[in-house]
Parts: C-alpha cells; sequence; structure tokens
C-alpha cells in the first residue's frame, strides 16, 4: 500500500485594490510599454491599508476549504508559505488557525521567499507520509507591496499581494505514477548567490523589515537553467518525462523565464499556466494562485500531471510534480 498526498480542495484571495502599470507612471520614470514588454505584467493587486497577509491566508483558505466540502476542525496541518508575515512571530500559521476558528491540530510558517509554496509541498507531503497528519491545509500568502522601495523602478512595478491554498488529504494508491497525489519533488538552494534578490533589513541586523533588492539580469539567466534542471529532476524521481506533463504551473515572475524554461523542457505555451499579467510576481502565493485560476477556468481537471517550479531568494528553487 502507497499513501498520496492528494488535492482535495483549492480556492485563493486578492485584494480589491487593482493596480495598473499606467499608475506607476505617475511617481516613477517607466510606461506601461516598459513594463510589459520586460515582464508582462499588465496589473497587480495591492492590500488595504491594515489588511495583513493572514487575512489574505485566511480568505484563501476558506475558499479551499468551501471547495474540499471540509470544516477548519477536518485540518491537522495549516502550512503558510510567506516571507512578508504579519509579525516577526508568531507564525501566520497559528494566526490562521485561530480566524478559522480551529480548536485541534498545529500550525507553522515555511520561509524560502518565492520558492516558498514548493518547499511547504513537499513538507506537507512529508508530513503525511509521515503519518503526523491526514488533512494539510498548504497555503502561499504575501504583502510584498509592503516591502517594496517605490524610487526603484526595476523591482517595485513587478510585484503583487495575494494567497492561494491547496487542501491535501491522505489516501491510499497504488505506487505507480498513475497515482493521483504528489508523485515527486525536487528541493534546491545556494547561498553563494544571495545578493541576487534580498532584503536589506532584518530582526537581528537593521531592526527593520528592509526593502527589496534585486539584481534582475544574473538572477534571470540563473533561474531559465536552474527550473527547468529542477523540473527535469523532479519528473525523473516519478519515473515521468516532459510529454507526459499536461500543465506546467510555474511561479509567475516574469513571462520571459516562463517562457524560456516552457522552451528548454520542448513544451508550448499551451500547456503552461500564465497569470503574471494579472498578478505580478506575487512570491510564496503565485504557484498556488495560478492553480487555482487554472481550476476555475477549466484548464485543470482531475487528473491531469502537473509540474509546478519555482525560484526564490537564497537561491532556493524546486519542483513538485502532482496529478490533480
Amino acid at each position: 500500500m502507497t499513501i498520496r498526498a492528494v488535492v482535495k480542495g483549492v480556492g485563493h484571495y486578492l485584494p480589491e485594490r487593482i493596480v495598473p502599470n499606467s499608475e506607476f507612471e505617475e511617481t516613477l520614470d517607466t510606461s506601461d510599454e516598459w513594463i510589459r514588454t520586460r515582464s508582462g505584467i499588465e496589473r497587480r493587486h495591492f492590500a488595504a491599508e491594515g489588511e495583513t497577509t493572514s487575512d489574505l491566508a485566511v480568505k484563501a483558505a476558506r475558499a479551499a476549504l468551501d471547495n474540499a466540502g471540509l470544516d477548519p476542525d477536518d485540518i491537522d496541518t495549516v502550512l503558510v508559505a510567506t516571507s512578508t508575515p504579519d509579525l516577526t512571530f508568531p507564525s501566520v500559521g497559528t494566526m490562521v488557525q485561530e480566524k478559522l476558528g480551529m480548536t485541534r491540530g498545529f500550525g507553522f510558517d515555511v520561509q524560502a521567499v518565492c520558492a516558498g509554496f514548493i518547499f511547504a509541498l513537499t513538507n506537507a507531503n512529508a508530513l503525511i507520509l509521515a503519518g503526523q497528519a491526514k488533512r494539510v491545509l498548504v497555503i502561499g500568502a504575501e504583502t510584498f507591496s509592503r516591502i517594496m522601495d517605490w524610487t526603484d523602478r526595476s523591482t517595485c512595478v513587478l510585484f503583487g499581494d495575494g494567497a492561494g491554498a491547496l487542501v491535501l488529504e491522505a489516501e491510499e494508491a497504488e505506487g505507480t505514477s498513475d497515482d493521483r497525489g504528489i508523485l515527486a519533488s525536487d528541493l534546491n538552494s545556494d547561498g553563494r548567490f544571495r545578493d541576487m534578490l534580498y532584503v536589506d533589513g532584518g530582526v537581528s541586523t537593521t531592526g527593520t523589515s528592509g526593502k527589496l533588492r534585486m539584481q534582475g539580469n544574473p538572477l534571470f539567466r540563473q533561474a531559465v537553467e536552474k527550473l527547468t534542471a529542477t523540473a527535469e529532476a523532479a519528473l525523473e524521481k516519478a519515473g515521468l518525462n516532459d510529454d507526459d506533463v499536461d500543465w506546467i504551473v510555474p511561479h509567475q515572475a516574469n513571462i520571459r523565464i516562463i517562457q524560456g524554461t516552457a522552451k528548454k523542457m520542448g513544451l508550448s505555451m499551451d500547456n503552461v499556466i500564465v497569470t503574471v499579467q494579472d498578478h505580478g510576481n506575487t512570491s510564496a502565493a503565485s504557484i498556488p494562485l495560478a492553480m487555482s485560476v487554472g481550476v476555475e477556468q477549466g484548464k485543470i481537471k482531475k487528473g491531469d500531471l502537473l509540474v509546478a517550479e519555482a525560484i526564490g531568494g537564497g537561491l532556493a528553487w524546486g519542483a513538485v510534480v502532482l496529478r490533480w
């Protein structure tokens, strides 16, 4: 008998405020065309004043629970991927627990920046396989608008706020690549590339949250190479190859990175879920957001094989192969 972590529900939440590229033209030397040409982004959502990462996470969580037909107390674990927590501590996971009214189980956070949801899925899968949890609510949630330098046109136009969530549940399976659920994962990091993407503040350095800093061109070159390699590695672990893939669900950072990765894998953009134009880069929230939108649009269906991959600060990168 093999146990698989199977997706039972999916949901997302986006803040009400929509910020088109044209809004940045008022304060920066930039244009809608410049932003779209270099990133594929047309608009993004920003959280309202007083609206926190845990608020976004809870709304996405409730949508996923409704989609799964479950109540909060049916969940054993709340696992939140975020780099923009409400507070230094406690974790957003425990805040979501409280706001959902959960009276059992446990919650915690995973921090791997834009790769956070991949790391969180892998940890959730491990908890299920180890028998520590039967059902795990896995959330990616970010309020990156709170760590932007609004004078830096190379970064502040790229990011947005949002949250996405999946409900994973343990199910018995045959132990083959035809099983539903998480089939394989591949995780990596290399601290030598830290300066390519980081925040220039923190508790034990400046005592402030700091602002995001990025070396765009070097990061772009690393991203396509590493995303392709990790996706291929995860597929190989699952005993599958590129031809078996129905959908790539990439981290939504930049349309050129997404296109470059698909090309290297020999897959058409028709096989890629793309939401970057509407959401911008929502870091750890981007993959579950894209999954939820893909289901909502009728693209992702039960039995489809998905490869989700992401790279973020650290550098940290990885991929998950799952059958919906």
